[in-house]
């Protein structure tokens, strides 16, 4: 018998089985996947760290949470500065001072706002009822149309005024010449791909990779006074109350025999003909100097079952089916549900394992 049985090898599992380690209990951790990580884990081609499910960029405020990362690998200092390809036009992102310049040739914060407000005095929307009126009273017209339109309506596969305002409610915009898009206070890479701190938590821990829990639902439950899921919170259930929807995402990874593709780590494709959103150089994640180049193009997919599930769509519908798979969730004295799927919710990489942590002290208590 285990203390827990663990679904997921991903960030939450393993600070969850790592912290659960600390304190003296025993965990076995599995994972349907052929390797631990879940969407963090990196796999090396060509001699580079690729981020085989998307690009993850560690950033937060909150210290103890840095601190924590690093006492299992050390950070570099990576920072993200996205650039957006409009039909061939390049602007910086977030939106700032460049962006502004570029757009309108005016070089001052006081000459960007005026140009904003005159745009969203003409657009004459007062209460946004959805994401393009939102955008649109935020930015103007100009900034929307060219860098977040088709952007958008590729990532989420619906017209920008079927989306819910609030998707773009924090969208960053900056009168400063800084095209760091996190206002984060840490922000880095792991020093040789987040494989070694994935590792490093589950050092000392049973791992078994390639196993399917429910395939062996009734001889893994019996393992373990307690379970600790990660997975989809629907499915856990049986989709009794139906099926909750997300977007996928699709990858094509190509090796080029040049050292440098297109000099940036990021670059969002912005116009809507361009089938995919955005395509990631990764060696500038790292500040690689290989001879060759690895490049992902990213593809959003309507999610059908049986796809990886990668952004929640928490509109009213999917919500209101969440709340009552939490209802049940509440009632199962032996299960722990975390992590993004378990909670329906879509979290930056600091929130999962700040949640994790919190999970841990809640159950566990706190180890100092």
């Amino acid at each position: 018998m285990y203390d827990y049985l663990i679904v997921g090898a991903g960030l939450f599992g393993s600070v969850f089985a790592y912290e659960a380690k600390r304190r003296g209990k025993t965990c076995l951790v599995i994972d349907k996947r052929n390797h631990i990580g879940g969407n963090v884990y990196n796999e090396e081609i060509a001699g580079i760290n690729v981020h085989k499910y998307g690009a993850h960029i560690f950033h937060t405020n909150n210290k103890k949470i840095w601190d924590y990362v690093n006492s299992f690998v050390e950070f570099n200092r990576y920072t993200n500065a996205p650039i957006a390809n409009y039909n061939g036009e390049l602007y910086n992102l977030p939106f700032n001072m460049n962006t502004f310049n570029k757009l309108w040739g005016i070089i001052t914060p006081e000459q960007a706002k005026q140009k904003i407000e005159e745009q969203r005095k003409a657009a004459g929307i007062t209460d946004p009822k959805n994401l393009e009126e939102q955008a649109i009273s935020l930015v103007g017209t100009d900034i929307y149309e060219k860098l977040i339109k088709g952007y958008t309506e590729k990532q989420w596969g619906r017209s920008a005024k079927d989306l819910p305002a609030f998707i773009i409610k924090r969208l960053p915009v900056r009168f400063t010449y800084d095209n760091n898009y996190f206002n984060d206070k840490y922000q880095g890479i792991p020093i040789g791909g987040y494989n070694v701190m994935i590792e490093k938590m589950l050092e000392g821990v049973e791992v078994r990779t390639d196993v399917d829990f429910f395939e062996e639902r009734e001889s893994f439950e019996k393992l373990a006074n307690k379970i600790v899921y990660t997975g989809m919170i629907d499915q856990y259930f049986d989709y009794q109350h139906g099926i909750l929807d997300y977007r996928s995402l699709q990858f094509e990874t190509k090796v080029l025999d040049i050292d440098n593709y297109q000099g940036n780590a990021v670059v969002n494709y912005t116009d809507k003909e361009t089938p995919y959103t955005r395509i990631i150089e990764h060696k500038h994640f790292e500040f690689g100097t290989q001879d060759k180049t690895v490049i992902t193009e990213e593809y959003p997919t309507e999610w059908q079952q049986g796809d990886e599930p990668y952004y929640p769509i928490n509109d009213d519908k999917n919500n209101e089916t969440y709340k009552k798979y939490k209802a049940l969730a509440d009632n199962e004295s032996n299960v722990i549900f975390g992590g993004r799927l378990a909670t329906y919710k879509y979290y930056d990489m600091h929130q999962v394992i700040g949640s994790a942590l919190t999970t841990v002290e809640k159950e566990l208590g706190d180890l100092g």
